[in-house]
């Protein structure tokens, strides 16, 4: 069974078939367990099956690992990026809901002073900038918490 053709987080690799397929030694494989850099499940014989998910992790390791890192240097460093890219995925999403957020604040202001009868200012145009009549407020106050 290939590799490709297995569901990411299955474990159903053996040490040797994972092996083969990173083109690295098992013994690289089995140091990532003892280290536990990577930990394989194991079967119902106690034998290391790797998972898709884990062995794209030991290659990521062990690109590091060629460029002259140890092997816990290495896996450090994989496992920071992945914490800076999951930071990244967060800011990027909180950034989204900001936008929409101040989009339904636009939209909201317009409808309330539509209601009052108040002319409204176009989109971008320097009236938006200006405080909220007789409550002192600016778009920059109300989402920054001034």
């Amino acid at each position: 069974m290939g590799a490709e053709s297995l569901d990411e987080d299955v474990p159903a690799l053996t040490t040797g078939q994972a092996a083969e397929f990173l083109g690295v030694q098992p013994a690289f494989l089995r140091s990532l367990d003892a280290g536990r850099m990577v930990r394989p499940e194991r079967s119902a014989g106690g034998h290391r099956r790797w998972s898709r998910r884990q062995l794209a992790l030991a290659a990521r390791i062990r690109v590091l690992f060629d460029e002259g890192l140890t092997l816990t240097a290495a896996a450090m460093v994989v496992s920071l990026q992945d914490e800076v890219a999951l930071v990244n995925r967060e800011r990027d999403q909180a950034h989204d809901e900001l936008d929409r957020a101040r989009r339904e604040l636009s939209r909201v202001r317009r409808e309330l002073a539509a209601a009052r009868g108040e002319p409204t200012a176009r989109r971008g145009s320097p009236a938006r900038a200006h405080t909220a009549r007789g409550h002192g407020l600016t778009l920059s106050n109300v989402l920054h918490g001034a």
